[in-house]
């Protein structure tokens, strides 16, 4: 019997000398691999290049590499068959990224405002050094007017750090210096044309708002707090976009998918493949992010407070944040005198489920909190829910710019806060003399009532109605 085998073993080992090389045709059309780590992240680190135009045929197909064709002729065998398998050299694994876990704050520093000359030489004698300082016209906090960034000793807590800083200074606000992250979560699938761009008529938004504008007045300056942004990309070509950047030089700069989305959904030009709610308006946009571990986009709290503080020096009423994190005091502090100046903060209400904690600042009273619907208005799947939140809009497979020419569907919370905006900014052209109260009240006014009756935890008081936008039934009492 073993003479036998061996014979038969030998037969095939030449007969597997003299056949030609297995053919490799692919029986089904090949998808492509998306690690785990990153199958939900509409920023995949991948870099700036979310581009829709390479490999698009058109009408809303990627024209992929590798068609499973031999001339005309489709292969009757899949991929990879070969007759001995077990003689064809076997394939590394695939290396899977792991995710980038991103801390919640800068992991050695304390950041406070309304610190004392006294107190900053006692801690430096101990060993603090002062990182950064910089003068506000926002914030004031007992003796001092500026924020102060503190790097703490080696081998001090955080936690013990913050305690130390405070019993020197008690009037002081003083906290660590937090993460916040932009608030967009996952890749929507692609479609092509206007077809995504049509997600706004669920809220009545028109499609050309130059009426809009006739009948409401005009319109204020848009502040927008966001990553980088592409000025050049044809949508933003003709926009009439300031854009300041608010971190260090020497830090990497953000990456500009998320901050060019939300610019474009704002005032990206009528005629464009991104085209805008409000094309006419000004928009002052800080890049207050940077970017961390090669490939997530933070703002610190040190960056988002000069953010706020440079907007309010320039006057803006209307401030858009799709962005969020933890509660910080001294980012509460600086949004209360926001709201002393009658500022309008719309936020995202964040994207970490249903089931999770208020994110910030969305949370903080005054703020109008947005969270998102897909456009068969049902809640966004990952959107943050609590009695914080006020008022919905679309945010899934929003139609608008992609970070260097083209334009693609995305989603998040962070892509419903723009249309929110953009109404404030067309009641405030009506009437200017709205305070942050009466603005929530209004919008309130508007929504259309899609859950349980009244406020709810899902949707706020509703989804967003803009049919009604300066008309008298959304009149506000003052």
């Amino acid at each position: 019997m073993d003479r036998v085998f061996a014979r038969l073993l030998g037969g095939l080992l030449g007969l597997a000398m003299v056949l030609p090389p297995p053919v490799s045709l692919p029986l089904y059309p090949t998808l492509p691999l998306v690690s785990s780590a990153f199958a939900d992240d509409d920023d995949d680190g991948g870099g700036d290049d979310d581009d829709d135009d390479d490999g698009d045929d058109g009408g809303g197909r990627r024209s992929e590499g590798g068609s499973g064709r031999s001339g005309d002729r489709p292969s009757s065998r899949p991929s990879g068959f070969t007759l001995f398998p077990f003689l064809q050299p076997q394939r590394p694994a695939p290396v899977r990224r792991a995710a980038t876990a991103i801390p919640d704050r800068v992991p050695n520093e304390i950041i406070a405002v309304g610190l004392p000359e006294a107190a900053i030489t006692q801690l430096t004698e101990e060993g603090y050094a002062v990182a950064e300082r910089q003068s506000l016209g926002l914030v004031t906090a007992g003796p001092a007017t500026e924020i102060v960034r503190l790097v703490v000793p080696r081998g001090t807590g955080l936690e013990a750090a913050r305690e130390r800083v405070t019993s020197l200074a008690p009037v002081a606000q003083v906290d660590f210096n937090h993460y916040y992250r932009p608030e967009q979560t996952e890749t929507a699938p692609y479609c092509g044309g206007q077809s995504c761009a049509l997600v706004r008529e669920i809220i009545g938004w028109p499609i050309d708002p130059a009426g809009l504008v006739q009948r409401c007045g005009s319109l204020p300056t848009i502040g927008l707090i966001d990553t980088a942004i592409n000025p050049d990309h044809p949508s933003l070509g003709d926009a009439r976009l300031e854009v300041i950047r608010i971190t260090d030089d020497a830090l990497p700069q953000s990456g500009r998918q998320h901050g060019t989305a939300v610019a474009a959904l704002l005032v990206g030009a009528a005629g464009s493949r991104a085209p805008g709610l409000l094309p006419s308006s000004k928009v002052v946009a800080v890049d207050a992010f940077r970017r961390l571990g090669g490939s997530a986009d933070v703002a610190s709290t040190f960056d988002l407070v000069r953010a706020l503080d440079a907007l309010a020096g320039r006057n803006v009423r209307v401030i858009n944040l799709s962005l969020a994190g933890p509660d910080n005091a001294l980012l509460k502090t600086t949004v209360d005198a926001m709201i002393e100046r009658r500022v309008i903060l719309v936020a995202a209400v964040g994207n970490a489920g249903p089931r999770a904690k208020p994110l910030y600042p969305a949370g903080y009273d005054g703020v109008i909190a947005v969270t998102a619907v897909d456009k068969g208005r049902n809640a966004y799947r990952r959107a943050n829910q609590g009695a914080h939140v006020d008022i919905a809009a679309p945010g899934v497979n929003v139609w608008t710019a992609a970070s260097i020419s083209g334009a693609r569907p995305k989603s998040g919370t962070s892509f419903a806060a723009p249309f929110v905006s953009a109404a404030a900014a067309v009641l405030l052209a009506e009437r200017p003399e709205l305070t942050p109260a009466q603005m929530a009240e209004a919008l309130s006014g508007l929504a259309q009532d899609i859950g349980s009756p009244g406020k709810d935890q899902v949707f706020g008081w509703g989804l967003l109605d803009a049919r009604r936008l300066c008309t008298a039934e959304a009149s506000v009492q003052p």
